[in-house]
């Protein structure tokens, strides 16, 4: 078994805060980097953040830096994304994922050792 479930999307007004979870099933996630990743209708999937596996590097979207913070509790076997100064414009499925290589790009599949199911995140008045 190895399963990542992600939770805490919702609906929220500009300007708002989400704090999204993802944890680990049936696998050590300090071993992989862990990324988030996103979709929003009619785009293509884009990486937002993600976060090496002690903690100690940490990349993000133009699209997100200084609204968005990704941490991580390995003892929880869990990551987070804390977002902030929501925009409509980040309303999107989210996806977490654990990653081989500490990157935001989706070009190599194998890079991708699971994926989350997502939580829906909608900004809006």
């Amino acid at each position: 078994q190895v399963q990542l479930v992600e939770s805490g999307g919702g609906l929220v007004q500009p300007g708002g805060s989400l704090r999204l979870s993802c944890v680990g099933f049936g696998f050590p996630l300090k071993y992989y980097n862990i990324g988030w990743f996103r979709q929003a209708p009619g785009k293509e999937r884009e990486g937002v953040s993600c976060i090496s596996e002690s903690g100690g590097s940490t990349k993000y979207a133009d699209s997100v830096k200084g609204r968005f913070t990704i941490s991580r509790d390995n003892d929880k076997n869990a990551g987070y994304l804390q977002m902030d100064s929501l925009k409509p414009e980040d309303t999107a499925v989210y996806y977490c994922a654990a990653l081989h290589i500490a990157t935001l790009s989706l070009i190599n599949p194998d890079n991708f050792r699971s994926w989350g199911q997502g939580t829906q995140v909608t900004v809006s008045q």
